[in-house]
């Protein structure tokens, strides 16, 4: 039933991929799919923000996730599952649609955990946002 599974992480917030990684693990055993980790990073790129921060800096702390996100997934993902670690610049629900698209993937798996306004408290913000544009399937992990 899928092939490709996209399971956006927040490398600093465990609530971001705690309760959506076993259901997104679970879905690749079961249908022998693909794993595709998105970590989205801010985009330090735009005049405004990037001068900021000392030049190079994007491409460092893309060396560093790059490096975070590759341990996250030897210690979380087991090995028979085939797995794709994505990094992409952004907002984060436009981030994970785009890398979602351009992945080709089947479903996309992340977890609600925001509990700010009620909105957030049923969905959270990205989740919502990716809910409702995103052109695949969405499953919410509460």
């Amino acid at each position: 039933m899928y092939k490709k599974i996209l399971l956006p992480v927040d490398l600093n917030a465990e609530e971001s991929w705690q309760k959506a990684l076993p259901t997104a693990i679970t879905l690749c055993q079961t249908f022998g799919a693909s794993l595709h980790v998105v970590t989205v990073m801010p985009e330090f790129n735009m005049p405004m923000v990037g001068a900021y921060f000392p030049k190079n800096f994007s491409k460092q702390a893309h060396e560093a996730i790059s490096e975070a996100q590759h341990a996250f997934i030897k210690e979380h993902i087991p090995e028979d599952i085939v797995t794709q670690s994505v990094i992409v610049d952004g907002s984060p629900w436009e981030a994970i649609i785009k890398a979602g698209k351009k992945l080709e993937v089947d479903l996309i798996v992340m977890a609600s955990h925001n509990k700010r306004k009620f909105v957030d408290y049923v969905l959270g913000p990205n989740a919502e946002h990716v809910v409702h544009h995103a052109k695949m399937s969405v499953m919410i992990v509460r």
